[in-house]
């Protein structure tokens, strides 16, 4: 299978330069002692701006190699259950709302669909014992484009703190 790289246009150029260097902030369910967690992690790869005809001079996050990725259409109230992700994997909720919570922790997560909708699954058979918990609770579809790395390979990152991302710490 070849490999394809993604990269998301993530926020609004003024004057077809970015002012300052940003980084993208994306929550992570990560795992620690084998328990997954929740993570607010920051990609250490600074956004650029292209250079790639019919983007050029917007803002893009260069999200590396990436294999088999697919578009999941869950329907409205669908219960993911107790899961560990199949791969280390961007998840990219298009439209609609995910409720991710952690087994015996308050922890959690809520990621609407659109420009904030980008998460990081990476708590694998590997490194979780019990996984997470995904539920879909919006009165409508929720649509998601799951993007394993290639190789199972985490991204280059540094973790700003424990628990998602909060929406000041969000580029968009």
């Amino acid at each position: 299978m070849l490999p394809y790289v993604f990269i998301l246009s993530i926020v609004q150029i003024f004057s077809g330069t970015l002012a300052t260097p940003t980084y993208l902030n994306l929550t992570a369910i990560s795992a620690a002692h084998g328990k997954s967690t929740l993570e607010c992690w920051q990609l250490s790869a600074p956004i650029a701006v292209s250079s790639t005809p019919g983007t050029i001079g917007t803002a893009v996050q260069q999200l590396g190699n990436a294999s088999n990725a697919s578009y999941t259409l869950l329907p409205a109230k669908f219960d993911g259950g107790t899961h560990r992700a199949p791969a280390v994997q961007y998840v990219a909720f298009v439209s609609g709302l995910a409720h991710i919570s952690l087994p015996d922790s308050a922890q959690e997560a809520w990621v609407r669909g659109g420009k904030n909708g980008l998460i990081i699954a990476a708590d694998t058979a590997a490194v979780s014992k019990d996984g997470h918990i995904t539920e879909y609770p919006s009165d409508r579809e929720t649509v998601a484009l799951q993007i394993p790395t290639l190789g199972g390979e985490v991204p280059a990152h540094r973790v700003l703190h424990e628990g998602a991302c909060r929406r000041d710490e969000m580029m968009l």
